[in-house]
């Protein structure tokens, strides 16, 4: 049986969201209240197999030659799963694009949105965009905005690897 690379990432999110959100655009003028959710979950971020989750779209003339792979360009649909078995109840996808953008340092430019697909968030969405210094043990990008009942959310999502084999691209945060 073929082994496929997977790279699962924990992913703990902190926002903030109004609860009067169903109102919106509507009266803007009365403050809205902030509620706080955090949420847990595993990314399997697959780039190989029959059916990988993440492709490279572009690679820049000086990748090949850099130690950061600088110029690399991904997209990425990944499932995003209660725990870190790829059977794991399946809670959304991780949509968007991650581009190394470090020259001397492993980086990641990080655009994508955690697209609900089940349970009380079903539907919803959150928007994440920031750096991730990918050889760091904890690292956090912004939640910059939300669907749904996340609308106009706002917070961190932090990473935390959990296993991680380069030769065979496996990685687990």
């Amino acid at each position: 049986m073929e082994k496929l690379p997977l790279f699962l990432t924990l992913l703990s999110l902190s926002m903030a969201a109004g609860n009067e959100l169903h109102e919106w655009p509507g009266n803007r003028r009365h403050a809205m209240t902030e509620k706080t959710t955090h949420l847990h979950f595993y990314l399997h971020d697959t780039a190989s197999g029959k059916n990988p989750s993440v492709v490279q779209v572009a690679r820049a003339p000086l990748t090949n030659k850099s130690p950061t792979l600088f110029g690399l360009l991904n997209i990425m649909d990944d499932p995003l799963t209660e725990g870190p078995e790829p059977t794991s109840k399946l809670v959304g996808r991780g949509q968007g694009l991650y581009a190394s953008a470090g020259l001397d340092e492993l980086g990641l430019l990080m655009a994508w949105n955690v697209v609900f697909k089940s349970g009380d968030y079903n539907g919803s969405s959150l928007t994440v965009l920031g750096w991730n210094p990918s050889t760091q043990p904890l690292r956090a990008m912004s939640i910059v905005g939300g669907t749904g009942i996340f609308r106009l959310a706002r917070g961190v999502v932090t990473f935390e690897t959990y296993f991680f084999n380069s030769s065979a691209g496996v990685a687990v945060h």
